[in-house]
């Protein structure tokens, strides 16, 4: 059965790669923590969170994007999935004392997971990028395989 999405077939699994979900879930963890805390250090400069939200986010949307079908159909589903938790988060903040909700914040979330994912889906040496081996067992940096031979000097 075909999906509204070319080629995908609608049967599926949203998140194929469910095990890639790992960092994206201890760093909402993270962010759930922080949330619930009455303050949290940062500079003194007038909304300098909004560029913490954007980027935070933007890694969320990353990694969440990893584990979503290839393509824009789960880059959609990857960003949609992150901004609700960037509403969700901005409404647990509401309940926190000393904390506010701002709908600034959430479009700050969004606008990072948008952008994340946009990069990573759309644009390919990006996207090559990130998913490139550092590190190759106990050797260190793994060497780029289309200059470097196996057994070589």
């Amino acid at each position: 059965m075909e999906s509204a999405f070319p080629g995908v077939v609608a049967s599926e699994p949203l998140f194929p790669h469910r095990a890639r979900l790992g960092w994206a879930l201890a760093i909402v963890a993270l962010v759930f923590l922080a949330s619930s805390r009455s303050t949290v250090a940062g500079p003194e400069v007038r909304n300098s969170d909004k560029v913490v939200h954007f980027a935070v986010y933007g890694l969320i949307g990353t990694l969440v994007c990893r584990a979503a079908r290839p393509g824009w159909g789960g880059a959609v589903a990857a960003f949609a999935v992150v901004s609700a938790y960037g509403a969700t988060d901005e409404w647990h903040q509401s309940f926190v004392p000393g904390r506010s909700s701002e709908l600034a914040d959430w479009v700050a979330d969004s606008l990072g997971a948008a952008t994340a994912v946009a990069l990573y889906t759309g644009v390919r040496w990006y996207r090559d990028l990130l998913e490139r081996r550092l590190w190759r067992g106990k050797g260190g940096i793994a060497p780029d395989s289309a200059t470097t031979s196996v057994g070589a000097p």
